[in-house]
């Protein structure tokens, strides 16, 4: 039977969820797993909901559709607790990665599924702190690699150079290494 991992990404437009899904997916290629990653999005502008899905096999990757029953939820903007289900599909052994100043119990409060392992970090406060912009991408899979086990931070840091090192200076791109290891260090359950 072949190990897969689902995971779905729900933020904002311009928070970057969907950059976050191709610097997953580089980097657990970079591991030796196969992936395939995309965007689910409607109207396009900055601030509207949106989703993205990366699949992590040790098989081939045949699906295409979106992600109905994740194993592992990221959410980089906590005000879609109170408008969308995040934990819809997600089985009580799930993981959940808030980037909110919340506890996890408080977070933990407001879910329908309050049986998933919820983990907390304010990626939004990490990233301002380390890249100096409220972009939380980079510091949240920083955080999902801590509470999921994967990808290593050292492929998320070769994924960054590999889809980021074209469009960011040097500089940015060590800040966003400090965020991944921040965020890591950060998580709370």
């Amino acid at each position: 039977m072949a190990e897969l991992t689902e995971v779905r990404f729900h933020g904002r437009g311009g928070q970057g969820a969907k950059t976050a899904g191709y610097i997953l997916a580089v980097a657990a290629a970079e591991e030796g797993w196969n992936i395939n990653a995309f965007p689910e999005y409607g109207a396009e502008r900055r601030g509207a909901p949106m989703k993205s899905y990366v699949r992590i096999s040790d098989e081939p990757i045949r699906l295409r559709s979106g992600i109905k029953s994740p194993d592992i939820v990221i959410v980089l903007d906590d005000t879609l607790l109170a408008t969308e289900n995040v934990t819809d599909g997600m089985d009580e052994d799930g993981i959940l990665v808030v980037n909110t100043d919340m506890s996890a119990d408080e977070v933990r409060a407001q879910l329908p599924n309050a049986e998933v392992t919820v983990y907390v970090v304010n990626a939004t406060q990490v990233a301002m702190d380390t890249i100096g912009r409220p972009i939380p991408n980079t510091p949240m899979l920083g955080a999902m690699a801590k509470a999921a086990r994967m990808p290593g931070l050292d492929a998320l840091k070769h994924a960054v150079d590999e889809r980021l090192g074209g469009k960011l200076s040097q500089a940015a791109i060590e800040a966003n290494y400090a965020a991944l290891d921040r965020a890591y260090e950060e998580v709370q359950t």
